[in-house]
């Protein structure tokens, strides 16, 4: 409702702004091309974002002073502090990086974001840039027509330039006229009240505009046609830092918990850092002033002056909070928290991650685990056992013999709270990610994601029927009975064990034959289990209709084993063997005739 109400009020002052003014619709029409111009870029980049990009930022974050650095290069070559952002919530997002480094790279970007107001006022405003757009957009033109993505995203970013630089001419244009009829300068203010009002003013004008980039250049224009003081310039530049953080915060709101976090740091940096310029205005001036002359800056060239005080205090606020990262990560990972109630609430799949598609297939990777995880819960409290005693070290065996009491647990709500509508949330998602521009791995890493979360969902439906005959016959005062079904919740327990330290172990440690190993003495337990089941028929120790479902038990094991086996292959991420292990690895018949190659378990005594 906000939205639209503003939208409103924003459309009819434009209106009413472009029926009293034809000078001002010229500057509106500048910085509606400046902002096109910023969203060509955009998708110009994201046109390189297959893995190239991907691999870069995970590479050049694993320090702070990389990310501080990529924060920079990333911001100056795209000239898109927003693009950089998005990127980096949804890398957070998915755990690629950390929220140190998210940090890190923000902070990069407030200082490359500077660079266009350079761009701006040593360059746009002297030079006629118009004539180099013309070429440079008709290039762009041919190439975006054209069908392969590098060569389409190459003529996005060629139109992006040539927008920019014709918003800028257009800008510069309309002040020029509009000094003519309308001098705002009569409106300045001096002292801490202007210092205060014109900051606020900046920052409304970017929260409506959602670009810095925008609110500097209207800055820059309106300070060349002499429309803005300086003192007021300095002023509006440092209320544009401060309203880039609501594109940001906006973002943020359908993000997860790492991108909540990495809003809130840039909210608090930018707030640090314009409170700080603002305690502190003379000072900075004065030193502007100096550094101005060192660099041979004229004393009456406002326009780089002002480029200098931007980034100055952007620099002097990543100076000052550099120290305090590891700190600020670890107080906003403390009180943002998130405690999902009642259906279970995807932890990754935001759409910040269907930016790329390396990020989409992590996220998706993530919440597979996330419902792994879920499903490791569920089955463990199926079996009447804690999931800190499966952590543990403690033998299972006594564990399940001496269990008291079989949980009282509703599976069928537990499924559909704790596991189906995560699955869904993942298949909807999978779904989305399909419908973009995709890269043939992401494509197939997907798919076979999407078949791990259906088989986790298959392990548990399984789960719901063993439990039933568990909480009829589990502690049987039949002995030979409660044997078996102590047997079936043991053999479960051990496999649920070691897949989840073989998920706990570094992937490279782990090979194909670790689960095939686990597979063959999954299928050796339960050929043992039948062999000892069919003498105890044989012998009559047991009656055939319960020996019927201790047999339709076992099978919901073996089925429920091989589906959280085949869940945790792709978890791991070792579907395809090297060629010397993959003459190693074993297939279903091979396995199976390694268990026929076993002695028959020795017969049960009779009694």
């Amino acid at each position: 409702m906000l939205k639209k109400i503003t939208l409103i009020a924003v459309v009819s002052v434009l209106v009413y702004a472009f029926w009293v003014s034809a000078d001002f619709t010229e500057i509106a029409a500048g910085v509606a091309l400046f902002m096109f111009g910023m969203l060509c870029l955009e998708d110009g980049f994201k046109a390189f974002t297959g893995g190239t990009l991907e691999t870069i930022l995970r590479k050049s974050t694993d320090r702070l002073w990389k990310s501080l650095l990529f924060g920079i290069s990333s911001t100056t070559l795209m000239q898109s502090s927003s693009l950089v952002s998005l990127i980096t919530v949804s890398f957070v997002s998915s755990e690629m990086i950390t929220l140190a480094a998210g940090i890190g790279i923000i902070m990069g970007a407030n200082i490359g974001t500077t660079t266009g107001a350079w761009l701006i006022a040593g360059l746009g405003l002297k030079v006629d840039i118009a004539a180099y757009a013309m070429p440079v957009l008709v290039f762009g033109m041919v190439f975006v027509m054209q069908k392969g993505k590098t060569l389409r995203g190459l003529g996005y970013l060629m139109l992006g330039f040539a927008f920019l630089f014709l918003g800028i001419h257009y800008m510069k244009e309309g002040f020029e006229s509009f000094q003519q009829s309308f001098d705002l300068s009569a409106y300045g203010m001096t002292g801490l009240t202007g210092l205060l009002v014109f900051t606020l003013m900046g920052m409304l004008v970017t929260v409506v505009m959602q670009s810095s980039h925008a609110t500097l250049l209207i800055i820059i224009t309106a300070l060349s046609a002499g429309q803005v003081s300086y003192e007021n310039a300095l002023a509006l530049a440092i209320g544009a830092n401060l309203g880039s953080t609501v594109t940001i915060v906006l973002g943020s709101i359908a993000a997860n918990l790492g991108g909540k976090r990495l809003a809130a740091s840039h909210v608090l940096f930018n707030v640090i850092t314009a409170g700080v310029a603002i305690v502190f205005i003379s000072q900075l001036a004065w030193l502007v002033d100096h550094l101005a002359t060192l660099l041979g800056i004229r004393a009456d060239d406002y326009l780089l002056k002002l480029a200098l005080f931007h980034t100055l205090f952007n620099v002097l606020g990543v100076v000052l909070l550099t120290p305090w990262v590891s700190r600020l990560e670890g107080l906003l990972i403390r009180h943002i928290q998130f405690k999902p109630k009642g259906i279970e609430q995807p932890l990754y799949l935001m759409p910040e991650a269907l930016e790329t598609p390396l990020t989409a297939v992590n996220a998706v990777r993530k919440e597979v685990r996330h419902l792994f995880d879920n499903a490791y819960g569920l089955l463990a409290h199926g079996l009447s056992l804690k999931r800190n005693t499966i952590d543990s070290q403690e033998s299972l065996s006594e564990a399940v013999k001496y269990t008291r009491r079989i949980f009282p647990i509703d599976v069928e709500d537990a499924y559909e709270e704790k596991i189906k509508s995560l699955h869904n949330e993942i298949v909807a998602f999978i779904a989305d990610a399909q419908l973009r521009e995709s890269t043939r791995s992401a494509t197939e890493e997907l798919y076979v994601l999407r078949q791990a979360s259906r088989d986790i969902v298959e392990a548990v439906k399984g789960m719901k029927h063993l439990h039933t005959n568990l909480s009829q016959y589990g502690l049987s005062s039949n002995l030979a009975v409660r044997e078996r079904y102590d047997q079936i919740r043991l053999h479960l327990a051990k496999l649920l064990r070691e897949l989840r330290q073989l998920l706990r172990d570094e992937p490279d440690e782990v090979s194909n034959l670790s689960l095939d190993a686990l597979r063959l003495s999954s299928q050796k337990a339960s050929r043992k289990l039948m062999d000892e089941l069919d003498e105890m028929i044989r012998h009559r120790r047991i009656v055939t209709s319960i020996a019927t479902s201790i047999m339709n038990d076992e099978a919901y094991v073996t089925d429920i084993g091989n589906n959280l086996l085949d869940a945790a292959a792709t978890l791991i991420g070792r579907p395809v063997a090297g060629a010397a292990e993959q003459q190693l690895v074993l297939n279903d018949e091979e396995i199976a005739q390694l268990v026929d190659k076993e002695p028959v378990a020795d017969e049960v005594p009779r009694s």
